[in-house]
């Protein structure tokens, strides 16, 4: 039980990227943007075929980066300049992008097994500190042997990469720049009102979104040992859950704490996936099924809890308006 949920931890934070930014196009921006089920894609294959090319990992993921920016700001290209649909232009933009992963990969699925990844060299660098064997014997001096991890690696490492990117976030779409982006998803007519290019915005935003996403697919492809075409089915639904997760849990007050949320929902819907799976009713091969159970859960109860609020407060008004009547009658 403790071995899944710390796996779900680890993956949790690495797939908080892409919920980030699903985040920045959906929230920030208002654009429904399906590219992401491509992009991620384009993340995994490239990064997968030039650390099985040779090329350094940590280059190759930061190429899968560029990669997914230029993919988003094409998305943006179409809406802007081409008068698409914001919908449409995602989905064409996915599509297109199913064919470009394959010719990238050159077949369906690229393994990563028997190369050196980015978590591979970690693990080495890691190794070399000893923190896993001091872990180790604390656990097991408090009588916790079964509750030891094979490595704190993964997870020490994307907590701090999330941290960075969480932090260049909130700096950035404080700048002039990042608040004339989020001033396009709240009202483009005020900002257009100020001569502002918000198709440039929209591109930039759509990029930057898009470039965390295939970020995120360029780790999760070294974290799984491969690159497979159809890895990025349902991505844009778990960027979803685990911005609304995150928003009920955390709250969004401020841009801080909501993307913040974002990465706290990332690693909740991990978990319950995980432990969903635990149950002997649901397969693997369910695991989208519960994804959308989650996502309509999270929709949905909010709602019935805000109704109920509603209900007792109308009551309550109630009461205190007989109250109030038979006071006066009183008298």
């Amino acid at each position: 039980m403790f071995t899944a949920l710390f796996g779900s931890v680890e993956s949790g934070l690495i797939y908080a990227i892409m919920a980030l930014g699903v985040y920045l196009s959906f929230r920030i921006l208002d654009f429904p943007d399906l590219t992401v089920d491509g992009s991620f894609v384009t993340g995994a294959a490239v990064s997968a075929v030039l650390i099985v090319n040779g090329v350094n990992p940590f280059l190759a993921t930061l190429v899968a980066l560029i990669v997914g920016f230029l993919a988003g700001c094409i998305t943006g290209v179409l809406h802007t300049k081409g008068n698409i649909n914001p919908l449409l232009s995602g989905i064409l933009m996915m599509i297109a992008l199913y064919s470009i992963n394959l010719r990238i990969m050159g077949r369906s699925n690229v393994p990563l097994l028997q190369e050196e990844t980015v978590f591979t060299q970690l693990l080495d660098w890691w190794n070399k500190l000893g923190i896993d064997a001091a872990l180790q014997e604390l656990f097991v001096s408090i009588g916790l042997e079964n509750f030891v991890p094979q490595t704190w690696s993964v997870v020490v490492t994307m907590l701090i990469l999330i941290l960075v990117i969480k932090y260049l976030l909130d700096s950035f779409l404080k700048t002039e720049l990042g608040l004339a982006i989020r001033a396009v998803g709240d009202n483009q007519n005020m900002i257009t009102s100020f001569s502002a290019n918000t198709d440039m915005l929209k591109i930039v935003g759509l990029g930057l979104s898009n470039a965390l996403v295939a970020f995120s697919g360029a780790f999760i492809a070294q974290h799984g040992g491969f690159s497979d075409v159809g890895m990025g089915i349902g991505m844009i639904i778990i960027g979803l859950a685990s911005v609304i997760i995150g928003e009920a849990l955390v709250g969004v007050k401020t841009i801080i704490r909501a993307t913040l949320a974002v990465i706290v929902g990332a690693i909740i819907y991990r978990i319950i996936v995980a432990m969903a799976l635990r149950i002997n009713f649901f397969e693997t091969g369910d695991m989208k099924l519960i994804t959308a159970c989650i996502v309509i859960g999270a929709l949905v109860i909010p709602q019935i809890v805000n109704k109920q609020k509603d209900k007792r407060k109308k009551s309550l008004r109630r009461k205190r308006g007989v109250s109030h009547v038979e006071t006066k009658a009183n008298f």
